[in-house]
């Protein structure tokens, strides 16, 4: 009698998870994002947000929770239920730089990866006065002068950081690091002549390159890309295989039902593949990047987590 009746409650455990798929979502949506309003992240997800909203017909409402390198943010979503009214946006710290860095308790298990959403490449900017014109003369000034150039960054472990960690890498030459509460302010000090040089996103190095305050010597992805046009690799101007892409996907918590996290691919597949959306995202400086699939995601998410995590570790930083 007891095995029948553990039998009946767990049929109808799996008919009451059927219809919440069927049904979900029947609420509005939670988007946690572990940055400061009016920054690259908190634009993609306003932008994504709204569109998968209306794909889903439920609004998803962004909660921008920024502080300690955005794992404020990965410990809510962490915590949340796996309902799949709690989803965040996140990057490859989430695989291991996070429990290298800070005093965190989740691991990358701990979460459920539905797509990718953008990609973009980084520019690297330098200030005029620094007597540069081109890549292969900033790499000989850093090889002739090994830990005399600084450079800045939106703070550790962000992805300026990780950019100038494997540039320093490629070239085999380090320099000195001074992070800064955000990425506008360590432009703004390539700019101001305080810094030598950083890598920022496109959105925020083009204005000021435009405005001849910075130098711009090419982009840290592999191919050319269409957030700035024009601009040569730093792979094809003497820094072969260099490849550095600024990303970010959307998660939800462990365990999250299959069904609610396909609906969730399928609604971002489709929110990502309108033009309008693809243009708005592209005026952040992102492209559009959907994944083939979660488990497509999983791989490429893991694969580039573990390098950012390598960076990281030969540089031989932490946290105070």
């Amino acid at each position: 009698m007891t095995t029948k009746i553990l039998l009946a409650a767990l049929a109808a455990l799996a008919c009451m998870a059927g219809a919440q798929a069927q049904t979900y979502p029947s609420k509005p949506i939670r988007l946690v994002i572990g940055y400061s309003p009016a920054g690259a992240a908190d634009f993609i997800a306003r932008i994504v947000a709204d569109a998968m909203g209306k794909e889903l017909g439920q609004p998803i409402l962004v909660d921008n929770k920024p502080g300690a390198g955005s794992t404020l943010a990965s410990t809510l979503l962490w915590r949340a239920p796996a309902d799949g009214y709690t989803l965040g946006l996140a990057t490859g710290t989430l695989y291991g730089i996070d429990q290298h860095l800070y005093k965190v308790k989740y691991t990358a298990a701990d979460f459920t990866p539905i797509t990718l959403l953008t990609i973009s490449p980084l520019v690297l900017a330098v200030n005029p006065k620094l007597g540069v014109n081109s890549l292969g003369e900033l790499v000989a000034k850093v090889r002739a002068n090994p830990g005399k150039l600084n450079y800045s960054s939106s703070g550790i472990g962000g992805s300026p950081h990780l950019a100038a960690t494997s540039f320093e890498r490629a070239i085999g030459a380090p320099m000195a690091h001074i992070p800064f509460k955000g990425g506008a302010p360590a432009l703004q000090a390539v700019a101001a002549g305080d810094v030598d040089l950083s890598f920022g996103t496109a959105a925020s190095v083009l204005p000021l390159g435009k405005q001849e305050v910075v130098k711009m010597l090419g982009v840290t992805t592999a191919q050319p890309s269409a957030v700035a046009p024009g601009m040569p690799t730093l792979a094809s101007q003497g820094l072969p295989g260099f490849d550095f892409t600024f990303w970010f996907g959307l998660f939800g918590p462990a365990n999250l039902p299959r069904d609610v996290s396909e609906k969730l691919f399928a609604a971002a597949t489709r929110a990502l593949a309108d033009p309008q959306v693809q243009e708005k995202l592209l005026g952040t400086g992102n492209e559009a990047a959907p994944s083939a699939s979660p488990a497509d995601f999983h791989r490429w998410a893991t694969a580039s987590g573990r390098v950012q995590l390598e960076r990281i570790r030969e540089a031989n930083v932490k946290v105070d």
